[in-house]
């Protein structure tokens, strides 16, 4: 009897991941015979994990959430030189012969609600330096914005960044003030529930500045709520969470998501 096909994300916490309600509505939706799932693996666990998965016949690949963005890399294959471009992966499938391949998915989440942006040449503000803040810094450098403010509590961390995307700008700690900017993207996990708050100054921000946070628990961030209080475009963080999910659900599940039931979908998620 062949095994029910499954996948899954992992991470450190998982609970709050609400990537099996994404990807399970879409397998109900196309009638699917397959599973998604949560998977607590901590960071001693992940060599293990991805050891007994290889062997597993039915696991199609995972989601990778904090903090393993990186550490993932070490332990599947990188024919497409994530490790060289992004640096970081949260997607990992089984390709035709059965190899574990890595994958950046968050590029392109992030860029999808945003790509009738006019930005080239713009400035920019990012907040945080992890692997999400990677992929966003990835994204922008293709789209030729610029100068670009990275503002993290290590800016030495965030000025090597700068570097590694050929991205002209500044790192700044962060402060309570965001400098001029065109795009204003929360890349951090500040704000979120169970983290300290973002309390920011958006005073400098211009009338047709849009503001990006990624976090998406809650949905409603105090960032989110500062820009919309002064009248700003906003995109919040189950835009990208949804974007960057139906990437890897395509890769692996081959087949697109029914992205005409986004609505449906994101009742569900902020049932």
């Amino acid at each position: 009897m062949t095994p029910r096909p499954y996948a899954e994300v992992i991470g450190d916490p998982i609970a709050q991941s609400k990537s099996p309600l994404i990807h399970g509505f879409w397998l109900d939706a196309l009638g699917i015979d397959a599973e998604y799932r949560h998977k607590h693996v901590t960071a001693e666990e992940l060599p293990a994990y991805f050891a007994e998965r290889k062997s597993d016949p039915a696991w199609r690949g995972c989601n990778i959430t904090m903090p393993h963005k990186l550490a993932a890399l070490d332990h599947v294959s990188d024919p497409g030189d994530v490790r060289g471009s992004i640096g970081a992966i949260n997607t990992v499938f089984r390709n035709s012969t059965g190899d574990c391949i890595g994958t950046n998915t968050d590029a392109a989440g992030f860029w999808a609600p945003i790509d009738d942006l006019d930005i080239a040449g713009q400035p920019v503000t990012v907040i945080g330096a992890g692997g999400a803040a990677r992929a966003i810094l990835f994204a922008l450098s293709r789209m030729g914005v610029g100068p670009v403010t990275i503002l993290n509590r290590n800016p030495l961390k965030a000025a090597a960044l700068l570097s590694t995307f050929k991205l002209k700008g500044q790192a700044l700690p962060i402060g309570p003030a965001v400098p001029p900017s065109r795009l204003l993207v929360n890349a951090s996990i500040l704000g979120m529930a169970g983290q300290p708050p973002l309390d920011l100054d958006l005073g400098a921000l211009d009338p047709d500045s849009l503001v990006y946070d990624i976090v998406y628990s809650p949905l409603e961030t105090g960032l989110l709520k500062a820009a919309r209080a002064r009248d700003l475009e906003t995109v919040d963080g189950l835009e990208m969470l949804i974007g960057q999910a139906a990437v890897a659900f395509e890769i692996l599940f081959h087949v697109e998501p029914p992205r005409d039931r986004d609505e449906a979908l994101r009742a569900l998620l902020t049932a």
